[in-house]
């Protein structure tokens, strides 16, 4: 029966780590991997999680099942890092949180919650968004719709992206990112999270949160601005949230499924779905992840390590985006490129053409996605030059 069965192009990502393996430019350069990598293009352990990693090794006495939610002892972690500490609606028991593998598991989790529990409602993203957003909810059978988010001058078209939202049927659900737009690097600003959450109430559409990056932006609560914005504010949110970044522990997969109902009867309502959903995906999630992430945050010495380790991170991305904006002067190509600067997190919606991209490839070994995404934590200091001149040839 297999006979019938077509080969699909391999993913885009997987395609450029192995180009970039046989490459034998010694100057050679992968800005298209979404992983943080530090100065010497390596992707560390941080020290909090191998010190969290020690103790459960030394504490653990057992590996059974946590259940479909999760360790308790994880979504009491993950709750107030996402919502506040002070947050009403974790005072009011309005927010329920589901264990997940990763990020994505998260969104998968919403999609099949979306599909089952609202039959018939679109879903909105924007244009452009995490290509892998696309896979889940269609997988899901969601009708997938997009709206604007950057123009044709790789700018944030935030009044396009009013204007569409205007536009969309009630109920529907939109899909925002919290912080460090993934693929774009274009944020919102707090101001403009007010006019979105806004537009969501008054056209009672479900706001569903992508929040993959907390931390590498701004801060960890500057980042949850947005977030937290619309979970005060309207009676129903969802928030998939991800520690595989923030914690370095991408090969552990950890995130989680916030739901937020009106009030605490209604949100033990949504609860016993997600664990239907979950069980019926994966039955219970991985529990190493999620352990280092609750031994990390029930601990003031090892959150404080992770906080400072987390900020060092931050701020080498955030300021080699501004050094990379400066090795261009010399080629007149700084004001074309200072959207760079402008952006937050790991990734940059560079401008580069699809040309420009594959010529950066073929005639200088730096490899990026087709798009023009670049994974700003694979610059360095010592590839800066020779990153600014390969863009300025390609921009003759």
């Amino acid at each position: 029966m297999f006979e019938q069965i077509e080969r699909v192009p391999g993913d885009a990502i997987l395609g450029l780590i192995e180009a970039f393996k046989k490459d034998t430019n010694p100057q050679k350069v992968d800005l298209g991997v979404g992983v943080y990598r530090d100065s010497q293009g390596n992707t560390p352990v941080m020290r909090a999680v191998k010190e969290a990693e020690a103790r459960l090794l030394k504490n653990e006495t057992t590996k059974t099942y946590i259940g479909s939610h999760g360790a308790p002892a994880y979504g009491d972690a993950v709750l107030p890092m996402v919502l506040g500490a002070d947050s009403s609606v974790l005072k009011a028991n309005r927010a329920s949180a589901t264990q997940s593998p990763g990020g994505t598991g998260a969104l998968r989790l919403a999609a099949d919650f979306i599909a089952n529990q609202l039959p018939g409602k679109g879903i909105w993203v924007s244009d452009p968004t995490w290509p892998n957003h696309h896979g889940i909810f269609t997988a899901a059978g969601i009708e997938l719709h997009k709206y604007p988010y950057v123009d044709a001058d790789n700018r944030l078209d935030f009044d396009g992206m009013l204007a569409a939202l205007k536009k969309i049927p009630e109920g529907d659900v939109v899909v925002l990112h919290a912080c460090c737009h993934n693929p774009t690097g274009f944020d919102l600003s707090q101001d403009q999270w007010h006019e979105v959450m806004a537009i969501l109430r008054e056209r009672n559409l479900l706001p569903l949160v992508d929040f993959a990056y907390q931390g590498f932006g701004e801060g960890l609560d500057e980042d949850a601005y947005g977030v937290r914005l619309l979970a005060e504010n309207l009676d129903e949110v969802i928030i998939t949230s991800s520690c595989s970044k923030n914690f370095g522990i991408y090969c552990e997969r950890t995130g989680c499924l916030i739901l937020i109902a009106k009030d605490a009867e209604q949100m033990e309502n949504v609860r016993s779905q997600a664990a239907i959903v979950a069980r019926e995906n994966y039955s219970n999630p991985p529990a190493h992840g999620g352990s280092i992430v609750s031994e990390i945050l029930h601990d003031s010495e090892l959150t404080t390590m992770w906080r400072e380790e987390l900020t060092e991170m931050r701020d080498r991305i955030n300021t080699l985006r501004r050094d990379f904006v400066e090795a261009l002067k010399p080629y007149g190509l700084d004001e074309k490129y200072a959207c760079v600067a402008e952006q937050r997190g790991m990734f940059s919606y560079t401008g580069l053409t699809p040309e420009q991209v594959d010529r950066l490839r073929d005639e200088f070994g730096i490899y990026m996605v087709r798009s023009g995404r670049a994974n700003v934590a694979g610059f360095s200091h010592e590839n800066l030059p020779y990153l600014a001149k390969a863009i300025a040839a390609v921009n003759e």
